[in-house]
């Protein structure tokens, strides 16, 4: 499996657009001081899950995987965080972007149908 150049950098946009709508979400979703932490604490989370778990060998990553998982639980982990994001959005009172972002998603996976299913078999 080898992901392509552009889907890479493509995988890299969302991403970012996740981590930056779990800010949004931590943002929006109260009005006191601690918005603040949320700010920081959510896309923080969120980009530690998405760095430390890999698939041992992974050609999408430095092949360097900071705790092993296998295949299915990386792929829960990338779905949940990109997925996360759009529907951190949603619960943000932001849902143009939302579904933009879905719909981002939708594409991005379809074109990369070969890493879900190389991760599926590892």
């Amino acid at each position: 499996m080898s992901l392509k150049p552009a889907l890479l950098g493509v995988r890299f946009l969302l991403e970012l657009t996740a981590l930056v709508s779990f800010a949004a979400l931590g943002w929006r979703v109260t009005d006191n001081p601690s918005r603040w932490l949320l700010v920081v604490l959510l896309p923080v989370l969120a980009a530690a899950a998405w760095g430390v778990f890999a698939v041992p060998d992974d050609p999408s990553r430095s092949g360097a995987a900071p705790v092993a998982v296998p295949g299915p639980v990386r792929l829960v982990i990338e779905f949940a965080v990109l997925w996360g994001g759009a529907a951190a959005l949603w619960v943000a009172g932001l849902p143009f972007l939302a579904l933009l972002s879905a719909a981002a998603l939708l594409i991005y996976q379809l074109a990369a149908y070969d890493r879900v299913l190389w991760l599926l078999r590892r």
